[in-house]
């Protein structure tokens, strides 16, 4: 495979004029507080089917040749370039094959499906679907249409590029989600012809460091469950590893709490949808800021196929960690009037009472006493420690009960020992 050049990704520009969303760059000065660096988002999230595979896809099956159209294409997706595939082949009148794994989440099923693809359902992880795609290609002569390994896929992508840079020429670098590499080898190649000087830093999950151990000859674990599915890749292309070490100046990996932090994030300081992989590149600027202090940074959104429960518990834990919602435990003798009480006195401190548990069978709570755990909401960590101390001084004792369930001594917020930035 070729690898493919700024002109490739010119070409591809004109081929996808009025076929997806030219999507808009809009300045972030929300994001820029949050930061402490001069923020630009690519909205690649107002997509059709809501993320930037379908530049890719509709390239590589928009030049395919009378025969191949009519015998079809084949994809192996649980996810976005499943759906990306599905569309513009049902656009183009392509027969389109879409083999996606058995634990598939029904509504990404039904999503792909609706676009007019058969798809099947087989085997319990990627690489055993990918064996039936082997197997469908043998037998169908379908041709693949690989997620980020192929020229004409990197080639779609690298518009992004084009147009972020159209968009803001002044930009310093650009923070970019790396799965399989087709999308940050595709911006890498368009955003440095545009612009030599310009900085290109891929972001990973911590859980799936696939190219940082493919670049720096590391065997780093990789498995588990993430927020950011969407760039869990074991198998990094062999074309886009290529074009990596070349372009790419630095990958950050962030934890979960990263990932999380960023999708709400978005959610509340952009109002804008964004699925874990989406948001990895504010999670790279939240997790390592003083990498990006003071610079104009290009960020891609580059899906938000978010399931709205996932996004529901997101924001309820962002606001644990916020302390705008806490949890604590009130022990006391078991007298009438107990709950009406604390009731009334966190009325007075301003807590709105979510969820009150009472309880009498603890063994830590003495035969003749009862338990109390409350959660309310707060106006943030100064409000919870004033609740707190209130609570304190009026007798009832209370004690922290933290996200995990755990009970403990309540500690200020800010007065836990100072943690390294994450790098």
């Amino acid at each position: 495979m070729n690898t493919p050049t700024f002109t490739a990704i010119e070409t591809a520009a004109a081929l996808l004029a009025g076929q997806v969303v030219r999507t808009p760059t809009l300045l972030a000065p929300r994001l820029s507080t949050l930061t402490g660096a001069d923020c630009v988002v690519k909205f690649e999230n107002m997509q059709v089917t809501g993320s930037f595979k379908e530049r890719g896809a509709y390239v590589k099956m928009s030049r395919l040749d009378d025969a191949a159209r009519s015998k079809g294409v084949i994809a192996m997706s649980a996810g976005n370039h499943a759906q990306a595939v599905a569309y513009h082949a049902q656009r183009l009148g392509i027969p389109a094959t879409i083999v996606m794994p058995e634990a598939t989440p029904q509504v990404k099923v039904e999503n792909t499906a609706r676009f007019g693809a058969e798809v099947i359902l087989k085997g319990e992880t990627l690489a055993e679907s990918q064996a039936e795609v082997e197997r469908l290609i043998a037998d169908r002569g379908l041709v693949l249409v690989h997620p980020y390994d192929d020229p004409d896929v990197i080639a779609g992508q690298g518009t992004i590029g084009l147009e972020l840079l159209a968009d803001f020429p002044d930009l310093d670098c650009i923070v970019v989600p790396m799965g399989g590499g087709g999308l940050i080898s595709g911006v890498a190649i368009a955003a440095k012809a545009l612009k030599p000087s310009i900085e290109i830093i891929g972001v990973e999950v911590e859980s799936y460091p696939s190219f940082h151990n493919a670049l720096h000859g590391t065997a780093r674990k990789i498995g588990g469950p993430t927020l950011a599915e969407g760039i869990a890749v074991k198998h990094v292309g062999k074309l886009t590893l290529e074009i990596a070490r070349k372009l790419v100046s630095d990958i950050i990996m962030v934890p979960e709490s990263a990932v999380e932090r960023a999708v709400d994030a978005f959610a509340n300081h952009q109002r804008s949808m964004a699925e874990g992989a989406g948001a990895a590149g504010l999670a790279a600027m939240l997790h390592s800021p003083k990498r990006f202090q003071g610079r104009k940074v290009g960020l891609i959104l580059c899906g938000g196929n978010i399931d709205a429960r996932i996004l529901a518990s997101i924001m309820v834990r962002e606001l644990e960690r916020k302390e705008r919602i806490i949890s604590f435990r009130l022990t006391s003798d078991d007298r009438p009037g107990f709950l009406g009480r604390v009731a009334t006195r966190l009325g007075e401190l301003g807590a709105n009472i979510l969820e009150v548990m009472h309880r009498r069978t603890f063994l830590s709570v003495p035969a003749k006493g009862v338990s109390l755990d409350v959660t309310v909401e707060t106006r943030g960590a100064p409000h919870a420690a004033e609740i707190f101390a209130a609570l304190s001084a009026d007798g009832f004792a209370p004690q922290r009960i933290d996200p995990n369930g755990i009970v403990m001594p309540w500690v200020p917020k800010g007065s836990e020992p100072a943690h390294s930035e994450g790098g």
